[in-house]
């Protein structure tokens, strides 16, 4: 079998709990909610070119995580948010200036900055934490199976605690991209008139990396950072080939990510496989699909000009 421990989770779910049904809602809804959250930042993230530093701060932010656990003994709760935030910021940090002061190209400055962090939390679990359950293959696949199992209690209700986690980071961020819509697009679009306009463009790409890293550390130990990174710029970029107008793509985004994590569960339970694997696949091929519909409308379109 290739993969046990999922199975065994399944299976632990559907005789457990009478509500399998439930089980199975709370964790497409971490998915969907994950996938708005990251739709939303990474449709700027795009238009700024800068999509990969989803992927620097989704693997630099594991410093951060353990320094938080050393600190206060928890691996979860507002001090790992703030610790994992913090060199979220950090890295962005890094990655400007290695560009600006060290005259390097962006992706290696991202290389770079990434790999560094990454592997100095790496080197933080094994030596300072290394009896405790943090694992890097979960940092990287997640295992979003798992969601059900961490339950809060509010008003009666269980509630899983990613759930929470993650609905209160949509929450920020749709408040932020509310209040700073027209700062986020004008500075995204043309810095240079942005500042003209008394705009401060470097204070709002500091508060989109804040959102980017709040959204990475919500789902870090759910989702794990492949599919944070999917999320981030593949559902973005698929709804950029065919709208032009920016909010219109982050619905679009939002709706092909909560699409992904609808299909991509259902595809993980019939193949038996990883639930965070399956969703980042399935947004994989809906980009495939609306680039082959592209060029098919596309060739019909220069058909019909010809003709007429």
């Amino acid at each position: 079998m290739l993969f046990p421990r999922r199975t065994i989770i399944f299976q632990y779910l559907a005789t457990q709990y009478s509500g399998f049904a439930l089980e199975v809602m709370w964790i497409i809804v971490t998915g969907c909610l994950t996938a708005i959250a990251c739709a939303l930042a990474g449709s700027f993230l795009i238009v700024r070119n800068t999509s990969m530093i989803s992927d620097a701060i989704s693997h630099a932010i594991l410093p951060g995580i353990v320094a938080a656990f050393l600190i206060t003994g928890s691996r979860t709760g507002l001090p790992v948010l703030i610790g994992a935030a913090s060199i979220g910021l950090l890295t962005t940090f890094i990655i400007e200036f290695l560009q600006r002061k060290g005259k390097l190209q962006a992706d290696a400055s991202i290389g770079i900055t990434f790999t560094m962090l990454f592997a100095i939390g790496i080197i933080m679990i094994t030596a300072f934490a290394g009896n405790v359950d943090i694992d890097p293959d979960c940092v990287l696949y997640g295992e979003i199976a798992y969601v059900p199992l961490d339950m809060i209690s509010i008003l009666g209700v269980d509630i899983p605690y990613a759930v929470l986690m993650m609905a209160g980071v949509l929450l920020f961020t749709v408040i932020m991209f509310t209040v700073g819509y027209r700062q986020f697009l004008a500075s995204s679009f043309d810095a240079e008139h942005a500042e003209s306009l008394g705009i401060n463009t470097t204070l709002w790409h500091y508060v989109l990396m804040a959102c980017v890293s709040f959204i990475t550390v919500a789902a870090f130990d759910s989702v794990g950072a492949i599919l944070v990174v999917a999320l981030f710029i593949v559902p973005p970029a698929t709804a950029f080939l065919f709208l032009k107008q920016l909010h219109h793509v982050m619905i679009a985004a939002s709706l092909f990510g909560i699409a992904a994590a609808i299909i991509g569960y259902s595809v993980a339970d019939m193949v038996n496989g990883s639930i965070a694997g399956a969703m980042a696949t399935v947004t994989g091929v809906q980009l495939l699909i609306v680039i082959a519909v592209t060029k098919i409308r596309q060739k019909m379109s220069l058909k019909k000009g010809i003709i007429s």
